[in-house]
Parts: C-alpha cells; sequence; structure tokens
C-alpha cells in the first residue's frame, strides 16, 4: 500500500495543469481531474480522450481562452473550464 501511495504521489508530482502551459507545449492528457460531467463529455466528443496528446497553438493575454490542437482540429478551451484537467508534458 506504501509504494501505491508514494507512485501516486510521485505521478502528481510531474502533472500540470493547462493554466501553466505556453505557446508551443506539447501535452499528453493523463485525467479529467475533477471537471463536470458535461464538460466531460463534450471533450470526449471533440476527441478529447485519456491519452491524446495536444499542442498549445495560442494563448490569450489573459489566459483565456486558450486554443489547442488536438488530432489535427484547433479548438479554444475557457482556462476557468479546463483548468481541471490533468495533463503530462511530452
Amino acid at each position: 500500500m506504501l509504494e501505491f501511495l508514494y507512485s501516486a504521489s510521485f505521478l502528481y508530482y510531474f502533472m500540470t495543469y493547462i493554466t501553466e502551459l505556453e505557446q508551443g507545449d506539447r501535452v499528453r492528457l493523463v485525467d479529467f481531474g475533477s471537471t463536470q460531467t458535461q464538460y466531460r463529455r463534450k471533450l470526449l466528443s471533440l476527441g478529447v480522450t485519456r491519452g491524446v496528446e495536444f499542442l498549445v497553438v495560442r494563448k490569450a493575454p489573459l489566459g483565456c481562452p486558450i486554443q489547442i490542437e488536438v488530432r489535427g482540429t484547433s479548438l479554444t478551451l475557457r482556462k476557468e473550464e479546463a483548468s481541471q484537467l490533468l495533463l503530462e508534458r511530452v
């Protein structure tokens, strides 16, 4: 059990949030975190699934919205909604 707790905390050490990303960063979606069910369904319908890699194309001066490219499609995400996504830098 201790090994699992250590590995889980170790994993979260390398996680990042969408608010910490800059233009040109490439990340992989690890988990949806505590996002609302409706928002999660919306992302899934747009091809944003666990394990998918995406590129931060552009970020507005105040950080909202953030334009990403996923599977050849350009999407914009609101900072407030996407801030719960757990990401891993690639």
